[in-house]
């Protein structure tokens, strides 16, 4: 067996850690996953403790480990997949948090969001980058004259940490504090370096992707001192370091760290310009690999970093719509199903939804509506309305969510694209898959792995680092689709009417609350 070479693969996803070792054939030999603990000590905050995140991690390797017989001594490399924009705070020389993660989902700095979108020297951005991009047509200025600060993003969060965590405020006068994601907290914990690499750095907002640098105009004009920044790296090479021996009894080279979205694409073979995928999780994640070119959107298509490599720079694009699954687990509170899985039958058991509507804006409207005051519900129920009717809807309404952000994709990019990739969990449902394939016109293809492309990509990134594969073309064969769904040219009449009814529909729910906390 030990002849072989190894991967370790740590995910830490929305809701989940995963830890996976993988053999030389992309196959998971052993695996353990424990659900995160979530803190809500207020309305609005969403936090996770990080000891408790730590303790997680190392009891979920041990137990990998020792569960399956695996000495660590036999990991070749180990990579680390993180959820982006979930961030704390640290004493530089005694490790100790300042406060526990504030994480992407948090939305306790919105008041300070709204001052400063609505401020004059923010609409001066805007306006002067308008201008800008009228003379000299530069991505630059046309990306930052639709800039405005966002909840998920770590810069207003950030400010409110040190505006409010007293003992942050006066370590940072003494220069001896440290900021970094998840992902730069667990290589500090592991290796005692404070480092991030490309696709986390650039997801926080306080990246400059153009520039491949954190932005000196975000610290000048939110007073965040440089000497707090992580160090910003490759996402595979020797920089990370390795895990203290004191942990596993052996030093394991930690060879990659990338965003949880960035390994999908990596993971789902999506390694050529205009590759696309959708991961169909808690929430809808649309990447599109958009090569050597940032991509400068007007209607939310955030630009993001894919990987940096041995010198190869790939750039992605997303959007995002924030209910899925957590739609599905609506409905099985609520008592309409009992399991997931009924959807798909319960779907298929009607023709239609007879003229209702279902809005997702749980979490508000996203990408392009941008609209956090939304409000969900159902619309055009009838007496005759049935369990069925209501969960067809409410598949249906993921879906068009994400046919609107893929027909904004169509308008602002010349790719030539011909199939969709998905993962996730929610790509097990083939009701979906094929309303998705209907209404983009597009071969939907879902991989034998559908809930762990995370973790494969970080995987694969990780092995190429350490040897464990030679190239991207030794990787990319180990790739397996297990079903593809084909569009059905006579439904796309009706399907695209339907989406139609749905976007009327979702401007009855907009702006229903006055206070986007809804408290």
């Amino acid at each position: 067996m030990y002849n072989m070479k190894y991967i370790g693969a740590l995910h830490i996803g929305t809701t989940t850690v995963r830890f996976h070792i993988l053999d030389q054939q992309g196959n998971t030999i052993a695996s353990s996953a424990k659900k995160l603990q979530f803190l809500y000590p207020k309305p609005g905050y969403v936090e996770i403790d990080p000891d408790k995140l730590w303790d997680i991690v190392l009891k979920l390797m041990w137990d990998t480990f020792r569960q399956h017989g695996f000495c660590p001594k036999h990991i070749a490399g180990l990579g680390i997949s993180t959820q982006r924009c979930s961030f704390t705070t640290w004493n530089a020389t005694t490790g100790k948090h300042f406060h526990n993660f504030i994480t992407w989902k948090d939305i306790r700095a919105n008041n300070l969001v709204e001052e400063w979108n609505s401020s004059f020297q923010t609409r001066g951005w805007r306006i002067g980058s308008r201008l800008m991009y009228t003379f000299f047509r530069g991505d630059r200025h046309l990306l930052m004259s639709g800039f405005k600060f966002m909840n998920s993003q770590i810069t207003l969060r950030l400010l409110w940490a040190l505006q409010n965590v007293r003992e942050l405020r006066d370590e940072v006068k003494e220069e001896n504090a440290l900021f970094g994601c998840i992902d730069s907290w667990l290589l500090f914990k592991f290796t005692g370096r404070n480092v991030t690499d490309v696709s986390n750095a650039a997801a926080t907002g306080l990246f400059d992707p153009f520039l491949m640098d954190w932005s000196t105009l975000m610290m000048s004009i939110l007073k965040i001192p440089r000497d707090m920044y992580p160090i910003v790296v490759d996402t595979s090479g020797d920089h990370f370091g390795v895990t203290h021996k004191s942990i596993f009894g052996v030093k394991i080279p930690i060879c990659c760290s990338m965003t949880d979205q960035s390994a999908s694409l990596f993971g789902s073979g999506c390694l050529n310009t205009g590759d696309l995928n959708i991961t169909l999780g808690t929430d809808t994640i649309l990447n599109v690999n958009s090569g050597s070119k940032v991509h400068a959107s007007v209607s939310g298509m955030y630009p993001g970093i894919g990987w940096r490599i041995g010198g190869e720079l790939v750039y992605m694009k997303e959007g995002a719509w924030k209910d899925t699954g957590s739609i599905v687990e609506w409905a099985k509170r609520l008592g309409l199903i009992d399991q997931p899985a009924e959807t798909e039958d319960m779907a298929d058991s009607v023709d239609d939804s007879r003229g209702m509507f279902f809005i997702p804006a749980f979490s508000g409207l996203p990408t392009p509506i941008n609209d956090d005051r939304a409000a969900a519900g159902f619309i055009g129920i009838e007496p005759d309305t049935n369990k069925a009717h209501m969960i067809r809807a409410m598949l249906e309404s993921i879906v068009y969510g994400i046919v609107m952000i893929f027909d904004v994709l169509n308008r602002e990019t010349d790719h030539i694209l011909n199939k969709i990739r998905v993962d996730g969990g929610m790509s097990a449902n083939d009701f979906m898959l094929q309303l998705l394939a209907d209404a983009t016109g597009l071969r939907v293809e879902r991989a034998t792995t559908t809930q762990k492309m995370s973790i494969l990509g970080v995987a694969f990134v990780a092995g190429l680092q350490c040897g464990v594969w030679n190239s991207k073309e030794d990787i990319y064969k180990l790739r397996k689709v297990e079903d593809t769904f084909l569009p059905n040219v006579r439904n796309r009449r009706r399907v695209r009417s339907s989406y139609v009814h749905w976007r009327r529909a979702l401007d009855r729910f907009g702006r229903w609350y006055s206070d986007v906390t809804r408290e």
